[in-house]
Parts: C-alpha cells; structure tokens; sequence
C-alpha cells in the first residue's frame, strides 16, 4: 500500500501552525517556576507538538492510499450432478472425478485458484467423488450463466464442464455467449440403448363428471423390431383398460388413446405405462403420471338479447373459450323469451331493457334472483329502466343522439390483472356506439374503460363493474364488441386481449364470495416430488378482522386413505405451515379450527407430481459438448484423456491480474492521530503533576 498527502491550502501554512506551537509553549513555559532547564524543555516540547498538530489538522489535509491486489487466475470445475450420469453405472463417472480431484490438486500447486460449481451449489473443499448425483432436471444453460454473472470482472479464466451433455431444462447451452474458455468432458455413452420409452401422455386438464374423455400415450422404442408390447391404463391399482403396440421396425413412434370416465369428483390420478420388455435397458421411463380435475358440472351463463345481433355472435366465441361454461342464448321474440328454469352464475342482457319495453317480463324473470348481471347498452336499450336496474352508473341521455368511442384503460383499476401495455391496443380499434349525453357513476363503482373520442380523453366510463352493491353488476356503455375482434384478429392474427379483457370482467362478476372464517390453501394446485407442500392460512373475526395465535389441527389424506396429522399456530409474522417428503400423488386435507367460540373447517386438495426428465433420454450428447467447446475456445476432453488437461491449463496460464483500490481521506479521520494527541497531553499532564505543578 503507497500513502501520499494532500493539501486542500497552500502548504507554507504548516509554517504558521508551527510558529502557533512554538510561540503558545514558549509563553507557557518562559518563567521559571523551579524546574530544571531539561524539564522544561521537555513540557514546551509537549505543548509544541500538540498545539501544533492541532493547528494542522485544521488546515483539514488529505491522504491518498493506493493499494494493489494481486488476483490469481481462477478456474471452475462444473460438475452436472443429475440423475443421467449414473444411469449407465458410477465406474466411468468415478474415473471422471478422480481425475478432477488431481487436476484440482496439480492446479492450485500452480497458484491457480481452483472452485467447484454444481447444477445446484458450490463446493469449496471435499472429495469430488462425494458429490449427491440426485438433480431430477439439468440447466447446463443455467449452471454456465450462473458462473458468469457470479465471476463477472473477476478473474475467471477457464471453465471445465464434467457431463454427459443431456439438457432437459431451459435453453440449449450452445445458445450462450461465455467470457471464458469452456472445456467439455464428455461421460456418459453416446450409443442408444434398447429401451421402451412412454415419451408423454396427454390428457385435458379438466374433465366432466360421467363424460368419457381421453387419454393419449406416446410410445418409442429402439432395438426391439418384430415385438409387440402392452400399455396399460390404471387408476388406484385398478386397470382400466390395455392395448398393444407393434414395435415394426428398430426405431418407433405410436400413438394410443384410452377412452375412460370417472364418477368420482376431484383431482383423480391416472398411470399410464409400457409393460417392461426384456433386456430393457431401464425401465424408469416406462410410466406416466396423469391427472385430471373432475368437476360436477359447468358455471352456467344465460346471453338474453332483444334482437340477433353481431355481438351476440362474439360473447359466444369468448364465453366457449373457457371450458368451464355452460352458455345459453335466448332471443326476445314478441316480448317472451324461453328461459329455461334453472339457476345462472351469471346473466347478459344485450340491450336489454329496452326502449320499447318489449323485453320487461323476460328481463324480470332473468333478474328474479340475486344473480350478478352483465348490462350490454346498445341504441336499442331504454335508459330509464336501465338506470333504475343496474347499480354501476346512470346514463342521461336525450333524443337517441350516439357517439362513437373507443376504450381507454384506466390504469388506477386494480381489482384485475390486466396488462396495461397489451391493452394499448384498444386505441387502434374501431370505435363502438354508445348514448350521448352525461354519465354518473354509482358508490362502489369502478372503471375499467374510459370514452376516448378520437384523441381526446373524456372522464365519462364505458365499461364499469360494481362488486360491492347487493347484487355484483358490470356495464359496458356501447355495442360493436365484434368489430373489436374482427379488427384485432386483423392486427393480430389472435383475439386474445379483446376476450381475455371481458373474459376477466364476467369472472370478476359472476366469482361467489368467500365469507369463510379460515381459509387454508396451499400456495400452488401442483408440487414437485420433494419440494415442499406450503400452506397459507387465514383467520378472521366476525367482522373480517385477521386474527392470529389460533391453533390449527390440519390432517392431509392420500390416495389410499392413509392420514398424516398436524398442528401449528399461525402468527402476525409467520402465516404459513410446510410440509416435507410427500410421495407423489393426490393429497386432499382439512383444517380446522376455533374461531369466536365456533369449529370452523377448511377443505381443499392438491398434486405432488413426480418428475421423470432425467429417465427419457439416457444418450449421452457428447456432439454438443464438443460443439461448446468450439464456440468458446476451450476443447473436448474424454475421462480418459483428462489428464492433459492440467498440462494445456498449466501451459497458457495467463499471469496474475493486477488491480489498484484508490481512497482518499481526511487526516482528521485517523485513529492513531487522536491518541497521539491524548498520548502528548498525558505525558505533559503527568509530568506537571509529578513535579508539583498544576
């Protein structure tokens, strides 16, 4: 470290503060009080040099330290721990390791300094061989970015990556950009395996209760032509049904559907699998997890319009999207509508009530019940008894005078998440009819859409939702919603904003309110084998208050019916509860609690899903680490052949990295100063006193 000092004045100041020591000791210690010539030059000499540094430290100098760091080169062993590099035994990935821990050793006796980087950690010192191979996925991608973002401005050299190159997770490795020499070593055999492999099965996420629906399976195989194999569906231990493949030729691919049907309610949890073919060489790919939500029943929406119309058309297209709705249309025909007799979850009046009257006895059947309304106001509808109707706004409007308007998003609404960017959008679509006149809001009432006409931004809503009045309503000011999706499909070769928007809207209306007292949820429907399970909790008072330091007793059932029980205690700063070491499956719990003097209970169900990527490509692709190798300027290496690797890193070792780290101080600021000065003061006190003086 080099110092240097810095004067913020001219340095002939120094001069002065030693004429002020000099001159302030002097007229202390000039009368002779008994002392001895020694001794009182000995005291002035104290009071001189402490005045004096005083004196200069006002003057407020500067110091500038300057220290150099020598930093090694760096170099990082990573080491893909999934579960593939052991599928074809541990001898060939041991005499891989073994020759990592010498290259290690033979590079840190070569002052290199030497780091170990797993797909999921870092391991300073230890036996390599030690390392757990128990990833279940493998992001070489992820592993590469993650050294260059942690070594960035450091002194990284060279990368050596020990893998069998299989990715199953992110982006291919060969697809980042590295500022270091990346050297592949290549374990694994790159010569495919006999093996029979259920490549996926797919299925619909949700199902209907009593309704058949169907499960795919896709079937490969390599190097059984002229058998035949069995694939079987199960549900709970029980076959459901089996079919047969024809494996024709060396390398295959099939397709099979199993149609099946479910009476039971819930997540129910299906297998699919190959039966095992001998001399496979695994059957861990062999099976296929599948789960579907089997639901009793679709909310039901009730589209009530006066005339045909085009928007009609286009609240279907977007309601059907959703497989969880059941639409029914019904058209005003001579002021009655054939509404079936049953119960809505939510009820569309297109331009209804109108301005004939015509459609007041089938709107008042729609609306007997408490049911959460979408209004549709068009230049058919009659205002009056539509703002005696609706709780979101009031339109007054005089002489059937229109405007045309289109939709500006209000960026302050916030019960949704919308995408403000995405509806941009709207500002290119064509403008939509709406009455002319003034608009109130109602208490309660949020906007979602304001009016634009043409560039100018006016504060009058075009489509508004009120979710606190008795009964949940939702108004869109205008008709011409087709020409929405037709322009936006021109644009865009989708309609995704213009459904997703009132897709978003009818949820919001027509979502039952939860008036529970404890809710315990987890925190996602699906969980990775060996994640952990977390649950959120939630308490209220009577008056929806959170309360907090109630125990709860929550027990969690699997597929066979087997219980594991729990108690916790939620808190103000801890609401959650995990739970570890689930086997996969379809788990249902319950929570219970006591809240205000009640048992309140809580029921749900979730999927612990076991992951099998590692187990559906077990060729090594040692063509890709060679590739990456290439890109970056580092070379492909076998476990063989690692030992010259120490002697090409040794060689082209780049010397140390020389780096400076500059500060600039106040001298005022040093320790050592203020205790020189107290040390002095001391001195001078002590020997004042010892000699009799005060």
């Amino acid at each position: 470290m080099r110092s240097e000092l810095y004067f913020q004045s001219s340095p002939w100041w120094l001069l002065l503060c030693l004429a002020v020591g000099a001159v302030y000791a002097f007229a202390l210690y000039q009368r002779d009080v008994g002392w001895t010539q020694r001794m009182r030059l000995a005291l002035a000499g104290f009071r001189f040099l402490v005045v004096s540094v005083v004196c200069f430290l006002l003057l407020n100098p500067l110091i500038r330290s300057v220290q150099t760091i020598t930093e090694k080169p760096k170099v990082v062993l990573a080491v893909d721990n999934s579960e593939s590099m052991t599928v074809g035994g541990r001898a060939q990935l041991d005499r891989a390791l073994e020759a990592a821990n010498e290259l290690r050793e033979r590079l840190t006796s070569e002052d290199i300094e030497v780091a170990v980087q797993t797909l999921n950690d870092s391991l300073a010192t230890g036996d390599l061989k030690t390392i757990p191979f128990t990833q279940r996925t493998t992001n070489l991608s992820n592993m590469l970015g993650g050294i260059r973002n942690a070594y960035e401005g450091r002194n990284l050299t060279d990368v050596v990556l020990i893998s069998d190159g299989i990715a199953n997770q992110g982006l291919s490795p060969t697809f980042g950009r590295y500022n270091f020499a990346l050297h592949t070593v290549g374990v694994g055999d790159t010569i495919p395996k006999r093996d029979v492999q259920l490549k996926d099965a797919i299925a619909n996420k949700i199902a209907y209760l009593g309704n058949q629906f169907p499960i795919q399976a896709e079937v490969t195989s390599y190097g059984f032509q002229g058998k035949t194999g069995t694939v079987v569906l199960r549900q709970n231990g029980r076959e459901l049904g089996r079919q047969t493949v024809s494996f024709d030729r060396p390398e295959t691919f099939q397709q099979l559907t199993f149609q099946t049907s479910s009476s039971q309610k819930g997540m129910q949890h299906y297998v699919v699998e190959v039966l095992p073919q001998s001399g496979e060489f695994t059957p861990r790919n062999n099976r296929r997890d599948v789960y579907i939500d089997i639901i009793d029943g679709k909310e039901k929406i009730l589209l009530l319009a006066l005339s045909p119309h085009p928007d009609v058309k286009a609240l279907r297209s977007i309601i059907e999207k959703n497989q969880n709705y059941e639409l029914d249309i019904r058209i005003v025909n001579g002021g009655t509508a054939d509404i079936p007799d049953k119960t809505y979850d939510l009820v569309i009046l297109h331009q209804l009530p109108d301005n004939q009257n015509a459609g007041a006895a089938a709107v008042q059947r729609a609306l007997q019940k408490n049911t959460p309304v979408l209004f549709i106001v068009g230049t058919q509808s009659g205002l009056s008894a539509f703002n005696t109707q609706n709780p979101v706004m009031q339109i007054v409007a005089g002489g059937g005078q229109t405007d045309k308007v289109t939709g500006r998003f209000n960026a302050d609404f916030r019960q949704l998440n919308l995408d403000a960017q995405k509806l941009s959008l709207l500002d290119r679509l064509p403008p939509v009819l709406v009455p002319f006149g003034d608009y109130k809001l109602s208490p309660g009432s949020e906007v979602v859409l304001w009016q634009q006409v043409g560039s100018v931004r006016t504060s009058k809503p075009l489509l508004a939702i009120n979710s606190s009045a008795q009964r949940k309503a939702a108004v869109l000011a205008g008709e011409g919603l087709w020409e929405w999706r037709l322009e936006e499909f021109a644009l865009t070769d989708n309609q995704a904003v213009v459904d997703e928007l009132f897709q978003k809207v009818m949820q919001l209306v027509s979502i039952k309110e939860d008036r529970r007292k404890l809710r315990v949820y987890p925190v996602r429907n699906e969980f990775l084998f060996g994640e952990k399970v977390v649950f959120e909790t939630e308490m209220y008072n009577d008056i929806y208050e959170k309360l907090f330091d109630r125990p709860v007793s929550l027990e969690i059932t699997n597929e066979r019916a087997v219980p594991r029980s729990f108690n916790y205690t939620p808190t103000a700063s801890n609401t959650r509860f995990e739970v570890s070491n689930l086997p996969e499956g379809v788990y249902r719990f319950r929570a219970t609690a006591s809240l205000n003097g009640r048992a309140e209970t809580a029921t749900g169900e979730f999927i612990v899903r076991e992951q099998q990527f590692e187990a559906i490509n077990t060729t090594a692709d040692h063509l890709m680490l060679r590739q990456l190798a290439q890109q970056t300027g580092g070379r492909f290496y076998n476990a063989a052949s690692l030992a010259s690797l120490a002697d090409d890193l040794v060689k082209r070792k780049p010397p140390g990295r020389l780096s400076s780290n500059e500060e600039l101080n106040e001298l005022i600021n040093l320790r050592w100063l203020f205790f020189l000065i107290v040390l002095l003061i001391s001195a001078e006190w002590g020997l004042r006193k010892y000699h009799g003086a005060y």
